[in-house]
């Protein structure tokens, strides 16, 4: 048996040198280390063997296999470095074939416009990571420990975050809002800064929810802001991304990390106010909630609520976009359809 694996190996090493492209040396691959293999037939017949011939022959086919894998592995990376990108010789002659110019998609570059509108009034652009924590998400903004939205039905939680003792649980973040206290933490006050990024929800989609989707959130915080001075900047942004004056209304809303909140309906530009399915038939669609930050969410970022205050307010961005371009469904933005995408060029 052990001039038979020394044949297997010898013609193997040969097989694998021979190999010329990936696709031959997989056949090889299959053909020395597969499950109908040689090598496992030699395997499968040591069941004959005394103990001892067992020990000898069984270290001899593992050797072999190491072997097989290794070289391999050589031979797939030298095959690999002298691949073209070509599968054939081109004629650099002829001419050339058009290409259509790519486009950003509508709500990077409603995202981008965003960017330049607070930059433009001396805010900084900051982002973070996808995955947040309990102790961000939701109890550094004054949710209390029963609030619905801590629960599987609303949040994605990460399974197994939380079985270490001490450990903190993790979930796809579901608002941005908890990356104020990240920036106020490592910043401190004054600060003035916006944060796009999507987020996650467990939602039932329809022509306006998506389960996952892009908020675009501001903060200014400092020791007089006034919450006059919070509507001029919603109306100044939204006449920056519409190019003409926008209606609006304020009305009452309740947020665990504000006090007070509101919510902010902008006029549906779809239907033009008249109602249609995209702002349920009322008129009005919600684009913007906020509120003055709560004394609690600025004590978790380290600041003395008694010297400073704050103003958020929050873009529903997808929403927004829909609102510029006259779209009536949310899900064609994350439908990858290059025929609704094509037209944005």
């Amino acid at each position: 048996m052990k001039e038979k694996l020394e044949e297997i190996k010898t013609k193997g090493l040969a097989k694998i040198e021979s190999a010329k492209t990936i696709p031959e040396l997989e056949e090889v691959r299959k053909e020395l280390t597969g499950k109908k293999s040689k090598l496992s037939e030699v395997l499968k017949s040591m069941k004959d063997l005394s103990i001892e011939e067992k020990k000898t022959i069984g270290m001899m086919a593992t050797e072999v296999k190491t072997i097989f894998t290794d070289k391999l592995q050589e031979k797939q990376e030298k095959i690999i470095a002298t691949m073209s990108v070509l599968d054939e010789p081109i004629d650099l002659t002829l001419p050339g074939k058009k290409v259509s110019g790519a486009a950003l998609h509508p709500i990077t570059q409603m995202e981008q416009d965003l960017n330049d509108a607070f930059l433009s009034l001396g805010f900084e652009v900051f982002s973070e990571d996808d995955i947040s924590s309990e102790k961000y998400s939701f109890d550094n903004l004054n949710f209390a420990k029963n609030h619905p939205a801590r629960q599987s039905m609303d949040t994605y939680w990460l399974e197994g975050t939380e079985e270490k003792e001490g450990a903190e649980r993790l979930c796809l973040r579901p608002h941005l809002t908890g990356g104020s206290v990240r920036y106020l933490q490592k910043y401190g006050a004054p600060a003035r800064f916006v944060y796009p990024g999507r987020v996650y929800r467990n939602e039932t989609t329809d022509a306006r929810h998506e389960r996952a989707f892009v908020q675009y959130e501001a903060l200014i915080v400092d020791k007089d802001i006034s919450f006059s001075s919070g509507m001029v900047m919603i109306q100044a942004i939204l006449e920056k991304v519409f190019g003409r004056k926008i209606n609006t209304r304020m009305r009452e809303g309740f947020f665990p990390f504000t006090e007070p909140g509101y919510e902010i309906d902008m006029e549906c530009l779809v239907c033009g106010g008249k109602g249609c399915k995209v702002c349920n038939h009322n008129g009005w669609i919600e684009v913007m909630p906020g509120g003055v930050i709560h004394p609690n969410v600025l004590k978790s970022a380290g600041l003395d609520p008694e010297v400073w205050t704050g103003f958020y307010t929050n873009i529903g961005l997808d929403r927004l976009v829909m609102m510029r371009y006259g779209v009536d469904d949310v899900r064609l933005f994350h439908s990858a359809d290059l025929r609704f995408l094509k037209q944005f060029k």
